[in-house]
């Protein structure tokens, strides 16, 4: 089961596309990117992802890709596990 991670566009201003988008080749999941993720502002503010449904923000680019990755091989340890 592949696991959604959702983007904004107006948040690649802080290069989240450019680290997230490398995951799809290293994990089971979708990365995509939507014009508008109502979330407020909170695009210009922080880096962020929704991945699996779950917000998720870090102070960077780098440190979300980090978090993100930490959240994909918890998921596939639960898959492979149940």
């Amino acid at each position: 089961m592949s696991i959604m991670i959702e983007l904004c566009t107006s948040n690649s201003y802080f290069g989240t596309d450019k680290v997230l988008q490398p995951l799809e080749a290293r994990f089971d999941c979708q990365v995509i990117e939507y014009g508008c993720l109502t979330s407020c502002g909170q695009c210009y503010l922080t880096p962020f992802a929704y991945v699996d449904g779950d917000w998720m923000e870090a102070p960077t680019a780098e440190a979300l890709l980090e978090a993100v990755v930490r959240k994909l091989e918890s998921l596939e340890l639960n898959q492979e596990q149940g």
